[in-house]
């Protein structure tokens, strides 16, 4: 199997136009990082499949099988990457997925 970095020389392809800066680095690995547990993976998809696009924390607890705060947690860092939004409507949280953030994330991996 040829790698890719090597499919991409024989094709004259470079896999990105120039190395990404630090700081960009940084930004994009905590994003990926907030991806990469399962659980927020699940509350992430169960957010974006939810009637009318968002889902209150309270509703979340159930299908994880996780106490609210522990999910609570893993909502905040989704929010703090910038892939969930957060409304407060009285004692319960509302979240949504944030229009782009993930096509924006996928658009960065391959840039640079």
């Amino acid at each position: 199997m040829i790698p890719l970095s090597d499919m991409n020389a024989a094709c004259g392809l470079p896999l990105v136009k120039e190395p990404r800066s630090a700081d960009d680095a940084v930004d994009l690995a905590r994003r990926l990082k907030a991806l990469a547990d399962p659980t927020r993976l699940l509350l992430l998809s169960l957010v974006a499949s939810s009637r009318g696009g968002e889902a209150c924390v309270c509703d979340l607890t159930e299908p994880v099988g996780l106490a609210q705060p522990t999910v609570s947690h893993h909502l905040k860092v989704l929010t703090d990457a910038g892939l969930l939004a957060r409304d407060q409507r009285g004692a319960w949280a509302y979240f949504a997925v944030v229009p782009g953030a993930l096509d924006a994330i996928a658009a960065r991996l391959v840039e640079a």
